[in-house]
């Protein structure tokens, strides 16, 4: 576990800090380093609370569309006569677009700006799902049409985090990023909560077309909201000419990411994260299953609720809390390390305890104090990727954010065979618990907190832009 230690904030020497009440530094005195350029000013805190709370509202609605297809699978299946591979076919598609477009939306997003990128995937995807029954219903083989849109909505909503990250670290402050994160991630949790019971709802009253018709809609309408008055009708126009601008020459900047990659934070931030998310995405798609096979009569809607319930608190009191160490002069390295302690080290033990012979209510209590405890990685190691390298900070997650889809999916097919294999879930919950303890140790004996995006041996002769 990171020991934190309260101190006045050092710094290595080749980080240039940026301090908003700092008088700028003066060129020629000994040892002074020249300030790093930042393209834009931070939020105020007035604006910066404006911001969280559409942003949250923006992945409630995303995760809203994202799952309104697997609430309506099994009418559409019903309908169209699929079978469980090809519902499977379908639903997975998503997954498959969505590894594409992460490190692309985190590089436009460091160039243009991550709102811009927000604003036209929201109103893409947004349009994508309120046309989804249409053209189900207009082509003469709705499987094929079904999972190219599916595949094609992994596309648009795979620049969201990435864009999300690249605009908190151009626009907050470093104290205020861990509240941020925290709360506008909880809008998974929340959208998930909606959706599953407005579209349950939506489709007893009316029919399976209304769910997507809804939410494609309210997401289009936030999308124009957010243009009409948080970017002041400004448009949100992408030019090549505005993506070369941020940016040096090709080859410098395949030089300076070589550079990145090899530092040691780096590396153990993009493993973290992968494991991080191999074992979120597996609790997410197999504890269902594991509930039903366990404890058959419960009902469904304790365990598919509950859980969520405690992750949105948790991921809230989580960003509080590594803010409020970090304002009180705690080492923000050793606060981002306290956070994934608990999202990896605490929330593992948990884990453990549902491989014994539990009651039903434990086993929900178990698992709603897993799912809660691992929300505290949205102020670890999330937030770390904008304190290493701000001036990538999207392109960066977009890496990260790619390893963890790729490797989630391929962990929840294992765990699968795992079920197979041994027919004991202990299997699966150890395989997780490994996973979670390797990660962790990564990060603890790896992780910083200092800018590593930067060559102190360049910064005061050029601009060096990755």
């Amino acid at each position: 576990m990171a020991v934190i230690q309260k101190y006045g904030k050092s710094y290595g020497p080749d980080l240039v800090c940026h301090k908003e009440n700092h008088p700028p530094d003066k060129i020629g005195v000994p040892g002074a380093h020249k300030k790093w350029p930042e393209r834009n000013t931070n939020w105020s805190r007035p604006v910066a609370r404006v911001w969280t709370a559409v942003l949250l509202l923006g992945t409630c609605l995303l995760y809203c569309a994202r799952v309104a297809m697997p609430i309506c699978a099994v009418s559409m299946a019903e309908q169209f006569g699929w079978s469980k591979r090809e519902s499977g076919m379908v639903l997975g598609s998503f997954f498959w677009g969505y590894c594409f477009t992460q490190v692309f939306g985190g590089y436009v997003s460091d160039r243009v700006g991550g709102e811009k990128v927000l604003l036209l995937s929201a109103a893409a995807w947004g349009s994508m799902t309120a046309f989804t029954p249409i053209v189900a219903h207009f082509c003469s083989q709705p499987i094929f049409s079904m999972t190219l849109c599916r595949f094609l909505m992994g596309l648009l909503q795979g620049v969201h985090y990435p864009s999300l990250a690249s605009l908190c670290s151009q626009k907050v402050v470093e104290s205020e990023r861990g509240f941020l994160m925290s709360t506008v991630s909880s809008g998974s949790y929340l959208g998930t909560l909606v959706i599953g019971g407005a579209g349950s709802l939506m489709l007893d009253m009316y029919s399976w077309e209304s769910v997507f018709y809804v939410s494609g809609l309210l997401s289009v309408l936030w999308a124009y909201c957010m243009w009409k008055y948080l970017l002041k009708g400004e448009g949100p126009i992408i030019t090549l000419e505005s993506l070369g601008s941020g940016g040096a020459p090709s080859k410098l900047s395949k030089r300076h990411w070589l550079r990145l990659l090899k530092q040691p934070a780096v590396c153990a931030v993009i493993i973290t994260h992968l494991c991080t998310a191999s074992t979120f995405f597996t609790l997410l798609s197999w504890l269902p299953t594991f509930f039903k096979d366990t404890f058959p009569d419960a009902k469904g809607w304790i365990f598919n609720v509950i859980p969520w319930l405690v992750a949105i608190p948790s991921s809230l009191f989580s960003g509080c809390l590594s803010d409020h160490l970090i304002s009180q002069g705690y080492d923000t390295a050793s606060v981002r390390k306290l956070m994934q302690f608990f999202s990896m080290g605490v929330s593992s033990v948990f884990t453990i305890l549902l491989c014994r012979n539990n009651t039903f209510s434990w086993a929900v209590a178990f698992v709603s104090a897993t799912m809660g405890l691992t929300t505290f990685s949205h102020s670890g190691v999330s937030v770390n990727v904008q304190d290493l390298a701000p001036s990538c900070a999207g392109a960066l997650f977009g890496v990260m954010n790619t390893c963890g889809a790729f490797s989630g999916v391929l962990m929840v097919y294992f765990s699968g065979y795992l079920i197979e294999a041994t027919g004991s879930w202990a299997a699966v919950f150890a395989l997780i618990t490994t996973v979670n303890l390797l990660g962790l140790c990564t990060f603890l004996a790896f992780a910083e907190a200092r800018r590593v995006d930067i060559d102190s041996t360049k910064v005061r002769h050029h601009n060096i832009h990755i």
